[in-house]
């Protein structure tokens, strides 16, 4: 079976006044025309009876086209793209193929800029034959998931910024929201974060932080704490009046999570701490 908008291992077939024609070996397939044009463009000659992995793509006409540069991603991929142009029907996108990427308007979560990036999620749309983009992301991936859990270390993707938080794609599979109050440092549409699952609602949402806050997390950075200290001598200037860009840069959580860390180490009498430092007993 061809799929539309991705690499496909195909056949060359016979040899056209106009370039060759490439077959997946299904007879049901509709056969894929590799252009003179584009049969320059690849690394090494055709011939009849080759096996190439190309991407297959449209053309002018809707026909089936093979095209000799993969494009930066691929049908069923949500990624980061720039806007090359704005209409009234819809917005242009550089995604490295040998047509810019069409977002109907219809697709559009909000309105497109030319010159700005945007996450958007490629696909075939069988209704029309085309491959598209959309901003709107919620039409193709689910706000739930069956495989992610409480606690769950993730990869997310920014892609939007609402009054609530931030919204993310988590995995490239799911949607969810990391809560202003989470996301203790800076973020932005496009940005790429490691992550971790804070809470799946009742109604299968999911919540995103960028820090363990469970018992886990807090007893990992304690020993951090410790580590740290044992490693400059006893001593560290970074206490619970630091900056928390800082306190970031150091230890990669909120200013909030590092003091109720430092609390629990005083509490264990494992440091001491004074205005200006913290001491390990």
């Amino acid at each position: 079976m061809i799929h539309i908008g991705k690499i496909n291992t195909l056949q060359v077939g016979e040899s056209l006044p106009f370039g060759f024609h490439l077959s997946s070996g299904d007879d049901n397939d509709p056969l894929v025309l590799l252009t003179h044009e584009n049969m320059a463009a690849l690394p090494e000659k055709v011939k009849t009876g080759d096996t190439l992995d190309i991407f297959v793509g449209i053309d002018e006409t809707g026909n089936l086209e093979a095209w000799p540069q993969t494009p930066v991603a691929q049908a069923g991929d949500t990624v980061v793209l720039k806007a090359t142009g704005a209409t009234n029907f819809g917005a242009f996108f550089d995604w490295g193929g040998q047509r810019d990427l069409l977002v109907p308007a219809g697709m559009q979560d909000g309105p497109v800029n030319e010159g700005m990036r945007y996450v958007v999620h490629i696909y075939h749309d069988e209704s029309t034959g085309r491959i598209l983009g959309a901003t709107r992301l919620h039409r193709f991936i689910k706000e739930s998931s069956d495989t992610l859990k409480a606690g769950d270390g993730v990869e997310c993707l920014v892609y939007s910024k609402t009054e609530l938080g931030f919204k993310v794609v988590i995995n490239g599979e799911a949607l969810g929201l990391i809560f202003h109050s989470d996301a203790f440092k800076p973020l932005k549409t496009g940005q790429q974060l490691d992550a971790v699952i804070k809470t799946i609602r009742e109604d299968g949402k999911i919540d995103v932080a960028l820090q363990r806050t469970d018992k886990t997390g807090r007893k990992t950075l304690e020993e951090a704490i410790l580590e740290d200290l044992e490693a400059h001598g006893g001593v560290s200037i970074l206490t619970d009046k630091s900056k928390p860009e800082d306190i970031y840069a150091h230890f990669n959580v909120s200013k909030a999570a590092y003091k109720k860390a430092l609390g629990a180490l005083y509490k264990q009498r494992k440091i001491t701490i004074t205005k200006d430092a913290v001491k390990l007993n």
